[in-house]
């Protein structure tokens, strides 16, 4: 005997700040499609490379962030669509992974990029290059603070697995973005006065290769959390609550999946042996951890 959830069960497992995230991730995607332009005029109009260069460079992040906004407006519109068994929770995660693909694709760039300029150095226009650094930084500080108010834990710059399972992973991931636009606006700020005041040239690109460390790494956690959600990753946690709970109940738990299937919500089909009754057992695991939907299977 099984006791599912009923027909009309809606499968909405989207994050309750899915609109204002949207909102805010549309704004960053405005203001760095501005400077990317700006970036771009200005280095034909200078005939700066080091300009086109960078402006080049904020495209992909552009284009990487108008992917998650994508994602939002996406999930929403089919949120109620059959075709998706489980709601559209995890496009965000998907959106994700990609983004952290084009990050880890953008570290790999910048670091081969920088180790042939150790080898090969190159003249740098180093007061045209540091203004328009520091106005990117500063456009990224407005971004990153814009996509910080739209989280409600002020963990969000957490990168460890467990804090992930309750993020909203497509803003992590345009979070993420803005963060590696904002080092590289940071390093590049510091190698650059490091060159044009103290002649240390060399410091421009082994600062290219520090930034290319730390958004690799960004680029890898990202990957990693977002792999395991796609992949319905067994939900450990979650499951030790239910058991818990079940046990405590009286009953015998002889098969039990969790995973999660949007932004703090995760899926469970339990199923136990005895004379258990399901409505008792669903009553007991009523407030286990956000579990939207629940599937009891009784032998």
């Amino acid at each position: 005997m099984s006791d599912t959830a009923p027909a009309r069960h809606r499968h909405d497992f989207l994050a309750a700040a899915h609109d204002d995230n949207a909102r805010r991730t549309r704004w960053v995607v405005a203001l760095t499609a501005a400077m990317m332009v700006g970036e771009i005029a200005a280095g034909y109009w200078t005939g700066s490379m080091a300009l086109l260069a960078d402006g080049f460079h904020m495209a992909t992040h552009a284009g990487a962030l108008g992917l998650a906004a994508l994602a939002y407006r996406y999930a929403r519109k089919h949120r109620n669509d059959p075709r998706f068994s489980f709601g559209t929770g995890k496009i965000g995660d998907l959106a994700g992974f990609a983004s952290a693909l084009i990050l880890g694709v953008f570290a790999i760039g910048i670091a081969v990029e920088s180790t042939l300029r150790l080898i090969d150095p190159v003249r740098v226009d180093f007061a045209s290059a540091t203004l328009v650094a520091v106005l990117g930084l500063a456009v990224n500080i407005v971004s990153a603070l814009l996509l910080m108010g739209g989280h409600h834990d002020h963990h969000l710059h957490d990168h460890g697995h467990d804090h992930a399972h309750g993020h909203d992973n497509n803003l992590r991931s345009a979070y993420f973005h803005v963060l590696a636009d904002a080092l590289t606006s940071l390093l590049a700020i510091v190698a650059l006065l490091a060159g044009r005041y103290l002649g240390l040239g060399w410091m421009d690109p082994a600062m290219g290769i520090v930034g290319a460390i730390v958004i690799a790494r960004w680029a890898w956690s990202l990957m990693r959390d977002t792999a395991a959600i796609l992949l319905d990753t067994h939900d450990a946690p979650a499951a030790a609550a239910i058991r818990a709970r079940v046990e405590a109940a009286g009953a015998e738990i002889t098969d039990l999946h969790v995973w999660r299937v949007g932004p703090g919500a995760r899926a469970a089909i339990v199923e136990v042996a005895g004379s258990a009754c399901s409505a008792a057992l669903r009553e007991q695991l009523e407030g286990a951890p956000a579990i939207a939907h629940l599937t009891i299977g009784v032998r």
